[in-house]
């Protein structure tokens, strides 16, 4: 079994010095290169390098510079995606985002883990857990997400929290560890004036 089998079925694997997985992370990193590179008004190049790093994409996205991953391929974004400036996606397993989601500046999805046995995490093994975000979610800035994590739909992550918990669909959660508030009510339709 190869080490990228080994993590696709959760296993312990060996992301560190495994020449495939090595590979597949300098492909992925040389185009998050080309991409951070880009003048930001080249939209088309953005977009066309987006397509071609990422797992799934839709037809309305931005994901603004800079953006950074291991892999690309395990990541999949809904319909209307937007991403701030300075996202991180360790993606050694899938992160997949649903439709009009929004995420701040300074954000980290970040599917890894690492034995807590130094022989095993000094022989350069990890254990990976994917992240699923749900549809119509919103995520404050500096916002770190944990591996295994999923957040329901129609939720609002404060900026500053850790995420190493699933989040219920509905509600304002926030802090460190990230923690439900309170469920998003009919009232918080009318916090905003609108002209």
């Amino acid at each position: 079994m190869t080490e990228k089998e080994k993590s696709q079925q959760g296993l312990l694997y060996n992301a560190n010095y495994d020449e495939e997985l090595i590979e597949e992370r300098l492909f992925a990193k040389g185009l998050c290169y080309d991409y951070n590179q880009l003048h930001p008004r080249q939209l088309n190049k953005r977009e066309a390098i987006i397509k071609t790093l990422l797992g799934k994409t839709s037809d309305h996205f931005l994901i603004e510079q800079p953006f950074v991953c291991d892999y690309g391929y395990n990541i999949e974004i809904g319909e209307n995606f937007y991403s701030n400036h300075n996202i991180v996606m360790l993606d050694g397993a899938k992160v997949v985002f649903g439709d009009n989601v929004f995420v701040a500046p300074n954000c980290g999805f970040y599917t890894a883990g690492h034995p807590f046995d130094v022989e095993q995490r000094n022989e350069g093994l990890e254990i990976v857990a994917p992240i699923t975000v749900g549809n119509n979610v919103w995520i404050g800035g500096g916002v770190n997400v944990i591996a295994g994590v999923t957040i329901g739909d129609n939720t609002i992550i404060g900026a500053g929290s850790v995420v190493t918990k699933n989040i219920p669909s509905g509600v304002i959660a926030a802090g460190n560890p990230c923690r439900v508030l309170r469920e998003i009510t009919e009232e918080d339709k009318t916090k905003y004036r609108r002209n």
